[in-house]
């Protein structure tokens, strides 16, 4: 998956609400042949962020659009309990950055933003051991850790483009995507970054997202 810079997010931010009047031909109920206009922000629910059924590390269903994104700006990775090479590592950067955002711009995970860790062997990671991975990184509020049914979780996985174009590394679930997705769902606008990056750096991508107006008063 490419990397966005910033410079591709305020492309987005432009052209994405100018496809506020997409248009999709199908089966909606209407006649055969007739267009359907759909905003920008439900196009790319239909066509990247399909309504699954998800568990988190609580135990707890969420549907993957209407509770884990909807309103809301997330950050997204790829993730599994039993790693020990890249993921804990990725953890704890992440983990950095979400402090810079508190002490430097006052952002407040799970109140103005949500970290999502998707695994990637989710017959494996039940509820309890994404807990214990949970725990083990000290990683607190505003961070949930997600499985589910493999179909669902591969459907989702690849809806959001963490897909390896070379099958055989996609297929080595050790060798997961090491981008990160991060994005404001209402205003349509997102962005990726590498795992591997500064938190410095990581923090002022995530803080990217955030509208000019709420920067201006988290600052005051």
């Amino acid at each position: 998956m490419p990397i966005v810079t910033r410079r591709d997010f305020v492309a987005a931010a432009v052209a994405l609400p100018l496809a506020g009047e997409l248009i999709v031909r199908g089966s909606t109920g209407k006649k055969q042949g007739t267009w359907e206009h759909v905003s920008g922000r439900e196009g790319m629910r239909r066509h990247f962020f399909p309504s699954v059924t998800l568990t988190t590390h609580k135990g707890k269903k969420v549907r993957f659009y209407e509770d884990v994104l909807k309103g809301k700006i997330v950050v997204l990775n790829l993730m599994y309990a039993d790693c020990t090479a890249y993921c804990p590592v990725i953890t704890q950067r992440l983990l950095t950055a979400q402090r810079i955002l508190l002490e430097t711009r006052g952002f407040r995970p799970g109140r103005d933003y949500f970290f999502y860790s998707i695994t990637v062997k989710p017959e494996e990671d039940t509820p309890g051991k994404l807990t214990e991975f949970a725990e083990m990184h000290k990683v607190g509020e505003g961070w949930t850790f997600l499985t589910g049914k493999p179909d669902d979780i591969e459907l989702v996985r690849r809806k959001l483009g963490f897909a390896d174009p070379d099958p055989v590394v996609d297929r080595d679930k050790s060798r997961h995507s090491g981008m990160i997705r991060y994005g404001n769902e209402p205003r349509c606008l997102w962005g990726a970054f590498q795992s591997s990056a500064d938190p410095e750096w990581i923090a002022k991508e995530i803080s990217f997202a955030f509208p000019v107006e709420t920067k201006k008063t988290k600052r005051a």
